[in-house]
């Protein structure tokens, strides 16, 4: 047996207000994507210089410690690296990026003097000083690189998550809500017309 649906005014003004909610959440949606794109791109151009720039670090640090293991050998290069008790800091702070909270990675006492890395001066060359500081900035760039890397992978899964807000508002949901509201609306005015025709009826058949 069919259901006679008899929505009301107040039905559908509720249902407009939805309507008017969904396409303003969807507009939002739609800049934040937009916008964290941008920032993912931004990320994405500083993370290939980070990157380029660790490369070039480390090829230089190997450069460097090899020619220290020709002048000292292996064996002191090692007893000299056991010999560092202090090996540096790393804080993590966080930042904001639209709504996104990434890393925001702060490096301490990892550049040092020669005094400072533990290791007396007496018997070793200069090249091990240079190895070590090479090194050195090579952390530095890893730290540099986890920073951009870990941000880059927390906006892509904002922005995949904010897709999906925005296609499902867009091709489900308000065009969901915009056929109930059509629906809604035809069937007011045929209860309309048919409570009007009622009205005739009842007119015609009163006594004047």
């Amino acid at each position: 047996m069919a259901i006679d649906v008899k929505p009301t005014r107040s039905e559908l003004i509720k249902l407009k207000q939805r309507i008017k909610l969904a396409k303003s959440g969807y507009n939002l949606l739609k800049r934040k994507r937009d916008g964290l794109i941008l920032e993912f791109f931004e990320i994405l151009k500083r993370a290939k210089s980070v990157r380029q720039e660790l490369m070039a670090a480390y090829k230089e640090a190997l450069h460097k410690v090899n020619v220290a293991r020709a002048v000292e050998g292996d064996i002191t290069l090692q007893s000299l690296g056991l010999s560092i008790a202090d090996h540096g800091e790393v804080s993590i702070e966080t930042k904001n990026i639209m709504g996104v909270v990434v890393p925001k990675i702060q490096s301490h006492k990892l550049r040092r003097g020669s005094l400072e890395r533990g290791y007396g001066l007496i018997g070793v060359s200069a090249r091990v000083d240079e190895a070590a500081e090479a090194f050195e900035a090579v952390v530095e760039h890893v730290i540099k690189a986890a920073e951009v890397e870990t941000s880059m992978k927390k906006l892509l899964s904002e922005i995949e998550k904010t897709k999906r807000r925005v296609n499902a508002l867009e091709f489900e949901i308000i065009p969901r809500l915009e056929r109930t509201r059509v629906f809604i609306s035809l069937r007011l005015e045929e209860l309309e017309r048919e409570n009007i025709f009622r009205l005739k009826r009842i007119k015609k058949k009163t006594p004047s």
